[in-house]
């Protein structure tokens, strides 16, 4: 086991880089990245750096020279020879080859484009640009590295006992949390917390201390290197980003207000059975499903990722009820803003009506809310989303107000197409 204090006292980033591999990242990015290159090769987009919490000032806590030397380094990256070979021969969800030879040749050689960084107003704007199948597979270590920097930022000052102390505490209250969990009847949980990470390390000590907890209950992690250096399960599916940037390239409003299942259409083709999974509140869950068509009710489940969690579940058992499914053999993943208490309460209320399942996200890897004086390591809301696509811009609505991402001008005309009303703001739960 890595004594993770003693190595953040003694960094050397050359030893410790934030990123370790290009797949030290989601696997929904590379699924998704497999299916860019397939129907959408020559499409050019632009992915920027979003700041939620906009009181963490990013730009005067972390020295932007650390910054461009991480931010090279993942620039340096390529698959090793024993990563390419667990992408090409491991098993995936019970497929052998989930990835074609002509993507794999194509990843082998992949190097991440420039990207472009500069200061404003006490903020990072980092941009990248390009093909859309390269440029994708910036957003997670792009985030990773600025929330590394920030922790890393913190604790610079803390010495060796200081450093002991604060992570014994952590361990604590992450250990307090599994006790809670190996409690609940039927649990299937995995990691979601790559994005917003404390750290690689401490990402990999959560991952171990789900294994040993909760044994079969811990399902897996989205971070394909620790899934492959602990040898389980690499979880994901599709994100937003696929609905979002098939909307900005639809020529009429025809087309726009089918563009979500366009989407999923491509998706249909290339998986089956626990990949066909619907995200459907990039424009509203509500309207979603009232306008899907009929061959999506088949599909496995749904992932309910902004808004009241459960009444998004229910919206999706009335809707499989309506289409004469069972919602006893779908799947209902949770992945937005978790921690054990609606964990254990979204359990209780779907558990035997839905197959239920969890991604638990930054409060898993980043929950050292107030162990330092100031608060100063609390975990905030920093995504990196695609902002055009051939020029034109993209639009996110979700399911919360709060979250939606676009001009003015186009999120009205989103709205108008999609029959969006007036919507609840609710607070940003990272």
């Amino acid at each position: 086991m890595v004594d993770i204090a003693t190595r953040v006292h003694n960094h050397n980033w050359r030893i410790d880089p934030i990123v370790r591999s290009l797949i030290d990242t989601d696997f929904y990015k590379l699924l998704m990245c497999q299916s860019i290159f397939r129907n959408k090769p020559d499409t050019q987009v632009e992915f920027s750096l979003i700041n939620r919490t906009t009181n963490v000032r990013l730009a005067d806590l972390i020295d932007e020279g650390e910054l461009r030397e991480q931010l090279d380094h993942v620039r340096s990256l390529s698959l090793t020879r024993g990563e390419s070979t667990w992408l090409r021969g491991n098993m995936f969800y019970g497929k052998r080859q989930m990835f074609r030879p002509d993507f794999m040749e194509w990843f082998e050689g992949l190097r991440l484009p420039d990207y472009h960084l500069e200061k404003r107003d006490g903020q990072f704007e980092l941009t990248f640009s390009g093909r859309w199948a390269e440029v994708m597979l910036w957003e997670i270590p792009a985030l990773a590295v600025l929330m590394e920097l920030r922790s890393r930022a913190v604790l610079k000052a803390m010495g060796k006992f200081e450093l002991q102390v604060l992570y014994a505490r952590a361990m604590t209250r992450i250990w307090e949390k599994i006790e809670r969990l190996r409690a609940i009847e039927g649990l299937k949980i995995a990691d979601f917390g790559t994005r917003r990470r404390h750290s690689h390390l401490w990402q990999d000590w959560c991952v171990q201390a789900m294994q040993e907890g909760l044994g079969t209950k811990f399902i897996g992690t989205s971070n394909c290197k620790i899934a492959m250096r602990r040898d389980i399960e690499a979880i994901g599916t599709n994100a937003h980003e696929l609905p979002m940037v098939y909307a900005a390239l639809a020529e009429t409003d025809a087309d726009l207000a089918q563009a979500p299942y366009q989407v999923l259409a491509d998706w249909h083709e290339e998986h089956d059975g626990n990949l066909r999974i619907m995200l459907p509140d990039t424009y509203g869950t509500e309207g979603f499903l009232r306008k899907a068509p009929d061959w999506l009710a088949s599909w496995t489940g749904i992932r309910i990722d902004s808004g009241d969690p459960a009444a998004g579940a229910e919206t999706a058992i009335r809707w499989w009820k309506e289409r004469g499914e069972d919602p006893k053999t779908k799947l209902v993943i949770f992945s937005d803003g978790l921690d054990v208490a609606e964990i254990e309460r979204l359990n209780a209320q779907f558990h035997g009506r839905v197959k239920v399942s969890f991604g638990w996200g930054t409060m898993l890897t980043n929950d050292f809310r107030g162990l330092v004086d100031g608060d100063r390591l609390a975990p905030f809301s920093l995504v990196c989303k695609a902002v055009s696509a051939n020029g034109r811009p993209t639009v996110k609505l979700s399911d919360n107000a709060n979250k939606a991402i676009g001009p003015a001008s186009e999120i009205a005309r989103y709205k108008r197409v999609f029959g969006i009303g007036e919507q609840a703001a609710q607070v940003l739960r990272v």
